[in-house]
């Protein structure tokens, strides 16, 4: 058992190294060696596995389940050169703005791809095969069949359609998840960046109807603003991609390569709309206004997952409740410094900088989402001038 729960936290640490990894990678050599290794690790941890069983310190039912999880992860990992919807410019730089497509999480394929005695094994040994990936989908598409209802299922059936390239079975795979569930919004920005890719990389007409469903759903949902920049951009409606990718800013880290990539679009954007660039799209961010760290209460340890997302926030004390500076951190990050300024205001003329007094609050997000869910954990600071240092937010309560 001791080694069973080893490979799963081996399998989790793959899963964050690949999250953590910059949103869209170079192609090349790089991808090539990414995915050989990929393949390697999943070889590795099936040898362990099965040699494991053959030593008794695996139950079958625990060897069966540890091994679909490596299939399902293996259906996302060994994909190197996924496309996306158009970006106004071609390039890495701007394919960011909608490159936001490698699935964060399949650990409940598991589920959707059925029982552990419907899964036959993949070979312990030598390289994995297009073939035998392919091989895994259609299991996923029988399972599915067999059970229509499984909304979850057809999300990661669709990922893995959009992985192969297959981007009209990804479409109606997605189509399906969304009769399931429609108040989804990272399911609805895949759908719309599948539709785009199998209308000719467009994202007039329906897929950008669905990109703004999923932002009424969820305004902070990273991929749907990103998509929505861009489709703005082919408008030529530059203003209003730029006002989309500097929305952007906020829920990626400041000083990352992800976050110069976005400035330099909000720049791009807002000079061919006849502006000057935003302050937030200089090479630096600026100079911090607001710190201080970020606890959570003793009694409250162990009620959160560390990959949880911790959302750190400034509001006015006085005035409109909408957050004036954002800084997304992770759980295990805890206890965390922050520094909150005006280039992560959410909206033009809501800065930080315009409200002398304000309310720090941070919030352990269970969903990943921006809006408050029950369960989830929070406090906040009393008020502080926009301009203090070491301000102290407890967090210790929950959402109810």
């Amino acid at each position: 058992m001791t080694l069973f729960w080893a490979v799963c936290a081996a399998l989790a640490a793959l899963a964050l190294a690949l999250v953590l990894r910059p949103l869209l990678a170079r192609r090349g050599a790089a991808g090539v060696s990414r995915r050989e290794a990929n393949i390697a690790v999943y070889r590795d941890q099936r040898r362990e596995l099965d040699a494991d069983l053959a030593a008794g310190k695996l139950a079958p039912p625990e060897h069966e389940k540890a091994r679909a999880e490596l299939e399902a992860r293996l259906l996302e990992d060994v994909d190197a050169s996924g496309e996306t919807a158009r970006a106004p410019r071609g390039g890495r730089r701007t394919a960011l703005l909608v490159g936001v497509t490698v699935p964060l999480a399949a650990l409940a394929v598991y589920f959707a791809v059925g029982t552990p005695a419907a899964v036959t094994g993949l070979p312990g040994q030598g390289e994995v095969t297009a073939g035998q990936i392919e091989v895994m989908v259609q299991r996923l598409a029988a399972r599915l069949r067999e059970n229509p209802d499984d909304a979850d299922g057809w999300k990661m059936l669709g990922r893995s359609y959009a992985v192969l390239g297959r981007f009209g079975e990804a479409v109606d795979a997605y189509a399906k998840a969304a009769v399931r569930a429609p108040r989804d919004a990272q399911l609805l920005a895949d759908f719309a960046d599948a539709l785009a890719m199998a209308r000719g990389r467009s994202l007039q007409g329906e897929p950008e109807k669905l990109v703004q469903r999923a932002l009424e759903i969820d305004p902070q949902n990273l991929k749907a603003l990103a998509l929505a920049g861009t489709a703005a951009f082919e408008r030529k409606a530059f203003a209003a991609a730029a006002d989309y990718w500097q929305r952007m800013l906020p829920l990626v880290p400041a000083e990352s390569e992800d976050a110069q990539v976005i400035r330099d679009n909000v720049a791009q954007a807002t000079q061919l709309a006849g502006g000057q660039p935003p302050a937030s799209s200089a090479a630096l961010p600026q100079a911090a206004r607001l710190r201080g760290t970020v606890r959570i209460s003793p009694r409250l340890k162990g009620k959160f997952d560390p990959e949880d997302t911790v959302f750190i926030y400034a509001r006015a004390a006085e005035g409109p409740p909408m957050p004036l500076a954002v800084q997304r951190v992770k759980a295990r990050e805890l206890p965390a410094d922050f520094a909150l300024d005006d280039s992560m205001a959410m909206a033009p003329g809501m800065e930080l900088s315009a409200h002398p007094r304000v309310v720090v609050t941070a919030r352990v997000s269970k969903s990943g989402g921006a809006t408050p869910q029950p369960g989830d954990l929070q406090g906040a600071s009393a008020p502080v001038a926009n301009d203090a240092d070491g301000v102290a937010v407890i967090i210790d309560t929950v959402v109810r």
